[in-house]
Formats: structure tokens, C-alpha cells, sequence
């Protein structure tokens, strides 16, 4: 690839972590993509929890500490391209999977690259956009052209910021075993995953989809992008309330993408005999969970971290069909000079935010 000096300049702003809760934007060499990278201008970078335990030093497998430039959440422009890519082309807008696997472990082969054999090993060829390689907190950022996505017109930069997230909550469902046409879903965590999973949900047929939460605004939101019923676990007991809403049966499946330690007892006992449990969440500690209870019952339950599986490509079919939105997530935007104050917003939750994005 020839240089970039002429579609790109020389040097870009960044956000760098130079040590736990130390992060400075400063100007940095815009990166030359190698043979199958591709360099994109990043228009939007999502912030999620997980950003918020990288600022505060609790990420395994980062790049040094000076040299690290978070995000994971980006879409953008292409820009150029590397010697060996055909598939995108400058001008191209594209969105995201930020997982890159090495290609070559067993995991990868069979598409399960967010659980990469070789998970933070660049030299076997794995990396993680933001997380362990630099990512979109930038002016411009390279990828894999494996893990990009060109997007239709139609897609705006507010609804492909969530498509990974949405990756999230497909790559769930597609490990627990995709079926759910006829089936009664509840949902626990009105966040990003959760929010765009209710959508996703109901356009692959569930029957119902409860939404159970505490943020009534969060709630309001879930029932305008496709939840039958929500449930305000600050005014009503979460389980008795599912169990009624199913008749007494339950659920025939249960997500939790809240990350609240008493959730994964509650998926337990709102899931019907025969039922499967989903869990897409991290959680801060230790959780209590009767297991068995769900032998008795006879439930499966079900991990999965990430967006594995090609699913980002289906969140951009669905995007493209209409059949899911991420505009309406998007809270609060704040210019990359003022990222760490968008860090505050999120972890104080000041004017409650959802979706907080940074605008390069």
C-alpha cells in the first residue's frame, strides 16, 4: 500500500490510558494498515462498562500503559486500505466486530473467536479492538477487514455504534440454541445489551418479551422498541410478577445482561421446567445461584461473552431491514478533548445516561 500522506495526515488526537484512571488525549501517528488492515476515520466510540473497568486498571491483556488507546465501540469511514483487502474501499462506511480472532486456534475455526485459544497473543494474529490492541478512542483506528462491516445508507452512525451490542445479545441467543418463534423471553437489565436484545427477540418471533429493570425511563424506552411488558423491580416483586405474566409457568427463556449479583437466582426460579438460562453479564463478585433447584427442573444454561459467531453481520442485516434501532440508546455525546468527563457522566450516572459515545 502506498503512503498516506495523501488521504490521511500525519499525526491524530487520541485518547492514551498512561496508568489507571490516567487517561490524556495527545497526539499520536495516525497507524498504517498492514496488508489485511483497514484504516478507518472514526466518526462515533461508544463508552460501556466494560471501558470503565479498563480506565480503572482491572482489564487483563492491554497494551502498555502509554501506548494504549481504548474503544471498542467505533464506526467510521474508510479511509485505506491494506495491499491484500478488496472487500472494503475508501469511502465505504463500515461498523465493527471487535473481536478478531487468530484464525487458526480451534475456537476460531469454529467461530467461537471471542473465546480465541490465542486470546491476546498479536504475534498468532488475535486482537481485540480497544481492549487488547488500540481502538476507536481516536481520530482514526485500523482493524482486521475480517471484523468490519460496511453499512447501508440507511444506518446511521448512531445506530451502528450498537451494533456490536447488538452482536452481543445475537451471539447469546445463537449459542443458546437461536430457536426462540413462539417462546416467552424474559430480559433482565434494561441496558445497552439488554435493550438492543429485546429487539432482537422480538424480531426472531418470541411470543412475549419481558423487560425487567429499575430505571423507569430505561423501561418506557424497552417497551418502545418491542417489549410486551416491563417490570419496575423497584415497585414489584421481580418473579412473582414474571410468573404471573407467564401463568405460572415461567419463562421459556431467561437473559440476564444486568450483571446484578441477584439476578442469576432470580433467572433461575422465573424459568419454566425444560427452560434455558442466558448469561451475557459480568458481574462484580461472587453470585448465589441454586442449582439444584435448576436439576430438579431440569433448565440449561447457557455463556457467552462478546459478539461471536458473525453475528455483528446479522445486527447489520437486521439494521438494514429496519428491524432494530440504536439511535434512540444514544444519551449523551461528548467531543473526544472531553472524554474523561464522559467517563464521569457514565459512572455517576449523571442525567441517567444509556448510550454515552465520543465524537472525534
Amino acid at each position: 500500500m502506498s503512503r498516506l500522506d495523501d488521504v490521511a495526515p500525519d499525526t491524530m488526537r487520541a485518547a492514551v490510558l498512561f496508568g489507571a484512571g490516567d487517561l490524556r488525549v495527545v497526539d499520536r501517528p495516525v497507524p498504517e494498515p498492514q496488508a489485511e488492515e483497514v484504516l478507518v476515520r472514526v466518526a462515533l466510540c461508544g463508552i460501556c462498562g466494560t471501558d470503565l473497568k479498563i480506565f480503572d486498571g482491572h482489564f487483563p491483556q492491554t497494551p502498555p500503559y502509554g501506548e494504549y488507546i481504548p474503544g471498542h465501540e467505533w464506526t467510521g469511514t474508510v479511509v485505506a486500505c491494506g495491499s491484500t483487502v478488496d472487500e472494503l474501499a475508501p469511502g465505504d462506511r463500515v461498523c465493527i466486530e471487535a473481536h478478531h480472532g487468530c484464525g487458526r486456534c480451534g475456537n476460531c475455526l469454529t467461530g467461537k473467536y471471542t473465546a480465541c485459544l490465542n486470546y491476546g497473543d498479536p504475534a498468532k494474529g488475535h486482537r481485540a479492538s480497544g481492549m487488547t490492541s488500540n481502538g476507536g478512542f481516536a481520530e482514526y483506528a485500523v482493524h482486521h477487514v475480517s471484523a468490519l462491516y460496511r453499512l447501508p445508507d440507511r444506518v446511521t452512525a448512531e445506530d451502528a455504534v450498537l451494533l456490536t451490542t447488538a452482536g452481543t445479545g445475537l451471539y447469546g441467543l445463537d449459542v443458546a440454541g437461536g430457536y426462540i418463534v413462539g417462546q416467552d423471553v424474559v430480559i433482565f437489565g434494561p441496558g445497552a445489551v439488554g435493550l438492543m436484545t429485546v429487539q432482537v427477540c422480538k424480531r426472531m418471533g418470541a411470543a412475549r418479551v419481558v423487560l425487567v429493570g429499575t430505571r423507569e425511563s430505561r423501561l418506557r424506552l424497552g417497551r418502545d422498541l418491542g417489549a410486551d411488558h416491563t417490570v419496575n423491580a423497584t415497585e414489584a416483586e421481580p418473579v412473582a410478577a414474571v410468573l404471573d405474566l407467564t401463568g405460572g409457568l415461567g419463562a421459556d427463556l431467561a437473559i440476564d445482561a444486568s450483571g446484578s449479583s441477584d439476578v442469576p437466582e432470580q433467572c433461575g426460579q422465573v424459568t419454566k421446567r425444560g427452560g434455558k438460562i442466558l448469561f451475557v453479564a459480568f458481574y462484580p463478585e461472587a453470585v448465589r445461584l441454586d442449582l439444584s433447584g435448576l436439576v430438579r427442573k431440569g433448565v440449561t444454561m447457557f455463556t457467552s461473552r462478546g459478539e461471536g459467531g458473525d453475528n455483528v453481520r446479522r445486527a447489520v442485516a437486521l439494521a438494514a431491514a429496519g428491524m432494530i434501532r440504536g439511535r434512540e440508546l444514544v444519551t449523551h455525546r461528548f467531543p473526544l478533548e472531553k472524554i474523561t468527563e464522559a467517563f464521569r457522566v457514565l459512572r455517576e450516572r449523571e442525567g441517567d445516561p444509556l448510550k454515552v459515545v465520543v465524537v472525534p
